[in-house]
Formats: C-alpha cells, structure tokens, sequence
C-alpha cells in the first residue's frame, strides 16, 4: 500500500514539475533566495547594518573584477561602505517578508469575502462586488503609496514592526479584490452541485459547508493567483520603498538600495543600484515563472 508521499510522488504535479526544465530552474533560484533571506546571518559575507563595522574608506568601491575592486566586496560597496552583496542579501529578507505577508492577508480577506458573496448571493453579494468595483476604480500603487504616506505621518516616530503593519496593510488594500472575485465565480458554481446540496439537506450549517466543503474545492484558482500576486507585491513594495514611503531607512529593502543606487548611477558607480535591480528582478521572474508552470499544472484541459 502506498504511502501518502509515494502518491504525491506519482501524482500528475510532480510529474509535471519534474518534465519542466524551467519551473525546475525556476524553484531553484526562489528556494536559494529564500534560504539565503532567511539565514542571511550565516549566509552574508557581512552585515551592511552594523555600524561598528562599516568603513568610510571603502565607500563606493566597485566589484571585485574591476581595476580599483576588492575581494573582500565581491559586488562593490555603496556610499556609506556597505556590502553590496550582503546587503543585498539581508534586503531581499525585508522584500520577500513584506511580499508574502501581503499576499497572505489579501487571500484571508478576500477568499472570506468571496465565499461569503458567492454562497449568500442577494444583497450581501451586490454590496461586497459594488466595494470590490470601487476599489478596482483606484490604481493600486496610488491607494498603497497614500495608506502608506499617510501612516507614516501619522507614526514619524513609530517602531519598525509597526511600520512593516502599514505597509502591509497597504499593498494589501487593493490586493485583496482580485481573490474575491475569483473565489465568488467558484461559489456560485459550487453551491449549486450535489455535494452542498445534501450537505443542506442533512441540516449541516452553512458556514460549515462554506468551510469543510465548498472551500477546498475553490482553492486551485486562489494558488495560482497567489504564486503571481507575490511577485507583484514584492515589486508594489520596491516601488513605494524607492518613493521613500516603504520600509524603514534603518531596514532598507531592495527599492530603498536602488533609490540610494540611483543617486550614483550618472557618476559611474552603477553597481550601486543594478545589483539590487537585477536582484529584484531574478525574484520576480522566478516566482513569476512558478505562477505559469503551476497554472498549466492544475488546468485540467492541459493535461
């Protein structure tokens, strides 16, 4: 008898991961970064957030294969001495935490709102798709660059993990719409089958059909979409973090090391800022890739 690991070793998503040479390159590289963001301390050549450690003297010292280069900063250094490497590293922790967070609270609120709205239909649907309707009416980086503006006036002086809250919150705003209408659409296909339909008739309350029945079988399109909305985030948080209203100074993320990159790029220091952009696009581009491959994955008419 099979164990449950050999039948998800045999099942039709591994099979299909293991004949994809790019989701396979693609895993690789997410999984690196993510190994190296979480153990940056280990991991990190340096710690670019040491004060007691930098050294103005290497200040914008290019990478390690240029004339003026050290080994000891394969990348380069910024203007205030700071690996850029390491930074990098300990940068891309900041992204991915802000990006995955943010996805997570979108698909809390909007499965539950579109669960709600798809399997009570009536009034409680038409008022929940009118706010999904107004918040579609806003860009999203603009609502998230205005919660986030605004809760850093309000806070100027607030603790990082609260200013981490509202930047979350904010990319997760508008994030959440595109889950509830997906989820919905599932609903209203799903509360009409059998299943429910007996699940009612046997007297099984409605929010334990919501949850124990109609949910897992709505959460395919709810992946898929998380796996691509995490790139988008991450990229949402670059943006407002180079607009100076993301994370923290003190705890810069990718976007804050390219806006600071920015400053150098016409004087001749471009590691400064290609580095972190290139870094930010590697991540996107790999999990953007997972989000294809596991779309083509669980559509049952490309199998």
């Amino acid at each position: 008898m099979k164990t449950s690991l050999a039948r998800w070793l045999d099942s039709d998503i591994v099979h299909s991961f293991r004949s994809s040479p790019v989701a396979m390159l693609a895993a690789a590289v997410a999984l690196l970064c993510v190994f190296c963001s979480v153990f940056a301390g280990w991991v990190a050549p340096h710690n670019p957030f040491d004060l007691s450690t930098l050294e103005l003297g290497d200040a914008r010292r290019p990478p390690a294969w240029a004339a003026e280069g050290s080994m000891k900063y394969l990348l380069g250094t910024d203007d205030q001495g700071r690996d850029i490497l390491s930074a990098l590293i300990y940068g891309a922790r900041i992204s991915l935490v802000v990006g995955l967070a943010s996805v997570l609270l979108s698909v809390c609120v909007g499965v539950s709102f579109g669960l709600l709205a798809g399997f009570r239909g009536g009034w409680v649907d038409a008022v929940l798709m009118r706010l999904c309707d107004v918040m579609l009416s806003f860009p999203a980086i603009l609502v998230a660059l205005l919660i986030a503006g605004v809760g850093r006036a309000l806070f100027p002086h607030a603790h990082e993990s609260l200013a981490f809250g509202v930047l979350i919150l904010s990319i997760s705003l508008t994030g959440w719409v595109q889950y509830a209408r997906t989820v919905r659409g599932s609903t209203l296909v799903e509360r009409n089958k059998e299943y429910v339909q007996a699940a009612r008739v046997t007297g099984v309350s409605p929010l334990r059909i919501m949850r124990r029945h109609v949910l897992p079988n709505v959460l395919g399109p709810v992946l898929v979409l998380a796996t691509i909305q995490v790139a988008t985030a991450i990229i949402t948080e670059a943006t407002l973090s180079f607009l100076g209203v993301g994370a923290p100074p003190t705890s810069p993320s990718l976007g804050t090391l390219i806006r600071i990159g920015n400053d150098y790029l016409f004087s001749g220091e471009w590691w400064i800022t290609v580095f972190p952009g290139a870094m930010l696009v590697l991540i996107a581009l790999s999990v953007n890739l997972l989000g294809d491959w596991l779309r083509d994955a669980l559509n049952p008419r490309l199998r």
